[in-house]
This record gives structure tokens, sequence and C-alpha cells, in this order.
């Protein structure tokens, strides 16, 4: 089971890098920016670096790379998904594109329980995989 899990969770994140990749750039930053959360200059560092972060912690997650570290880098950056979307949503911002899967989107709210199931598969790695080491 945790084998699925781990495989659905890296193919995940690995294809959401990598449909932001081959889009262009302003395409991204202009959803990174859309949160209002960080200055101009983090919003272009993040728009250009979160997808590469996304693509290879996916593949090392898929592939067993530095794979705790992979687990826990991806749990923590569930984590800060979680609390930008959630501060969007009680914000009410008029986000129409999440940033999710490149071009593909999803309204907030389902964003926001997207990120919760992705954090509790991550944690529920963390959890039994450590005990089976």
């Amino acid at each position: 089971m945790l084998a699925w899990i781990r495989f659905l969770v890296g193919f995940f994140f690995t294809a959401s890098g990598f449909l932001k990749l081959i889009r262009p750039y302003e395409e991204f930053l202009f959803v990174v920016q859309s949160y209002a959360v960080l200055p101009d200059f983090g919003e272009a560092l993040v728009a250009r670096v979160l997808p590469w972060f996304e693509f290879f912690l996916g593949v090392f997650l898929l592939l067993g790379f530095w794979f705790r570290t992979a687990l826990w880098a991806l749990w923590a950056l569930v984590s800060v998904f979680m609390g930008v979307v959630g501060l969007a949503l009680y914000r009410k911002l008029e986000i129409e594109d999440c940033g999710c899967l490149g071009g593909f989107s999803l309204p907030l709210h389902q964003t926001l329980l997207l990120d919760v199931v992705l954090w509790f598969l991550l944690g529920a790695m963390v959890v039994f995989w450590r005990r089976r080491s």
C-alpha cells in the first residue's frame, strides 16, 4: 500500500512540476502574484524555483533517491501550500488558477482539500516508512 501511495504522490509532484516547466514562466509568475503573500523578488524566485523543486522531489520520491529528504521536503512544501491557500480563502481572493498543475486548475476550496489529502498521505509515509526501516 505504501508503495502505491509513494508512486501516486511522486507522480503527482513530477507531473505538477513538469507541467509548470513546459509553460511560459510568466504564467506561473502571475499565479504566484495572485496569492499576494510575497514581495516582488520573492514572487519571481518562487515562480522560477518551485516547479523545479516539485519536479525533482517527485522524481526522487518515485526512484527512492534521498527518499526521506524528499518526503520531508514535500511534506513541508504541502504545509506551506495549505497555509497560502487557506489564507487566500480567508481573504476571499478571487483566484481562478490555483497553480497546482500548470494549465489545469481547481477552485481554491478543492485545492485546499487536495493539499490536505497530500499532507496526510505524505505524513503517513513519514510515520510508517520510518517504522519499517
